[in-house]
């Protein structure tokens, strides 16, 4: 991985960076010299690893805000201490005065405390300066385990949101998605103020397939079901496994009237070719449907909204089973009965 390095400082002071920093070809550096572009550019990209120049104007501002940003705990802050007037103090009151010293660097969000030794304003040796750029590399190490360490973690995080969020059977997202999506979906229709609608569908007769074939084929008979599904939305349809035999379709940008008109084709889909098990097993299925639109009064969770278009396929179940039955809409399909409800 390519690491990022933020350094705010002056250019001369990039400049006396150990040479395995400046040229290395697995860093990405970049100076600023300004504490307001600092903070805009870490909160829009942030850096894996932060330099600061202790003797520029904001540093320690710098330092006391990054301990406050709870999301951006992660980056690595190296404090470079190179203000005369503590150097000074270091060398007459000795390692006391450098303990002091550092310690208040930590306490002010600094990871790390450097008292950084400049070869063109000293009379340092090259043992004392070898040392010196040693520290460096070695605080930088350690910002680099912290950096891969959290990216690590967030591909593992990111894996578990996938497994969680999936259903193993049909590889549609599952019921915990559709109640983490819906919300996100509604606050979007209402801002925007767009339209956007939901499907919920269940296979008619189902427990008989159960019951008939056993669970192996009923599993068999909601993937092929899931494919179908799948391969015949638009790109701003998403479908749910609901539960059991039943899926919620989530239509973002779509009026009760296009709902309809999506659940006519699923329906046709599903209906118009008989589900092969095996070669020596057809089944003709089909589904009933129910939908909704996003109404003013909705709640922001989407239970009312879900809780109509469940209703519509209650009554779809009720009058004879593969049809349409569709709230707030009325609307004749051939080979389909549309109501409203």
């Amino acid at each position: 991985m390519k690491i990022s390095i933020l350094v705010f400082g002056k250019n001369n002071f990039s400049a006396t960076l150990p040479d395995q920093i400046r040229y290395a070809t697995t860093f990405s550096v970049e100076v600023i010299d300004n504490l307001n572009q600092a903070v805009s550019r870490i909160q829009m990209t942030p850096p894996d690893i932060i330099f600061v120049q202790a003797s520029l104007d904001g540093s320690m501002k710098l330092c006391s805000w990054l301990k406050k940003q709870t999301k951006l705990s992660w980056i690595y802050c190296i404090l470079f201490e190179d203000r005369p007037q503590q150097l000074t103090d270091r060398n007459k009151y000795g390692w006391q005065r450098e303990l002091e010293m550092s310690a208040t660097a930590l306490k002010q969000g600094a990871d790390a405390y450097i008292w950084y030794l400049i070869e063109e304003k000293t009379d340092y040796t090259l043992a004392e300066l070898t040392a010196n750029h040693g520290l460096i590399l070695a605080q930088l190490t350690v910002g680099l385990r912290k950096a891969q360490k959290y990216q690590d973690l967030i591909r593992t995080n990111d894996m578990l949101s996938a497994i969680a969020l999936v259903d193993s059977l049909t590889e549609l997202k599952n019921r915990r998605a559709l109640a983490w999506e819906l919300p996100r979906e509604i606050k979007t229709a209402k801002t925007e103020k767009t339209s956007l609608s939901l499907i919920i569908l269940d296979i008619d007769h189902f427990k008989k397939v159960n019951d008939t074939h056993g669970h192996l084929v009923a599993d068999r008979v909601l993937q092929l079901l899931s494919q179908r599904l799948r391969y015949n939305l638009r790109c701003q349809d998403t479908a749910f496994r609901y539960g059991g035999d039943e899926f919620v379709i989530l239509l973002a940008n779509t009026t009760d009237e296009e709902a309809v008109v999506v659940a006519r084709r699923l329906n046709r889909v599903v209906s118009e070719e008989p589900f092969s098990l095996s070669s020596k097993l057809t089944l003709n299925i089909t589904i009933s449907l129910g939908t909704a639109c996003l109404q003013a009064e909705d709640d922001n969770q989407g239970v009312s909204l879900l809780h109509r278009a469940d209703q519509c396929l209650l009554e779809a179940k009720a009058t004879g089973r593969n049809r349409i039955i569709a709230s707030n809409y009325l609307c004749h399909v051939p080979h389909l009965k549309v109501a409203s409800s």
